[in-house]
């Protein structure tokens, strides 16, 4: 009889079907004489195999120095020599984080999430003072920050890696 189907040659009144109790692991396959694996047993003998990974292994996790270094180079070759306008602020923003993002993904650091957080301002002498909280796992993720300062504008860059269980 094919799963979920019952023959009446194999009904019983008050039994479970055949195929019920193999689905569900309830008991033995009466009708061909072998057992099935109880619930229990899949669970025993899956939890012998580990098949998912919940830490990085230490050569693949993330560096900060690596992290720095990336946003260093990416801030410097984009604003180098470059001065302060509001019209492409925006752009200029979008671009480096997308640039910082894709080459922290050349690092293949696998199963690292990045985020990446760009503000460009104008150099008036003033302070700026930037702030973030996170809630992870401070063994596997990690953050970078950079700042860029000329004549015209400055810059900061944060990067954010975070490890996907």
């Amino acid at each position: 009889a094919a799963v979920g189907t019952l023959s009446p040659s194999t009904a019983r009144p008050g039994a479970l079907p055949a195929a019920l109790s193999t689905v569900i692991g309830l008991g033995r396959k009466e009708e061909e004489g072998e057992s099935v694996p109880t619930a229990a047993a899949t669970m025993s003998a899956a939890s012998k195999t580990p098949t998912y990974q919940i830490r990085p292994e230490y050569r693949q996790r993330i560096s900060v120095n690596e992290m720095k270094v990336v946003i260093k180079s990416v801030v410097k070759e984009e604003l180098e020599g470059k001065t302060y306008q509001t019209e492409s602020v925006q752009d200029q923003t979008t671009a480096i984080a997308d640039k910082i993002r894709n080459r922290l993904r050349d690092l293949q650091k696998p199963r690292y999430k990045f985020f990446v957080q760009v503000v460009i301002g104008e150099q008036r002498g003033e302070g700026v003072r930037m702030g973030c909280r996170t809630f992870w796992d401070a063994d596997t993720d990690a953050y970078a920050s950079e700042t860029y300062v000329n004549d015209s504008l400055f810059c900061v860059a944060t990067a954010y890696g975070v490890y996907l269980y």
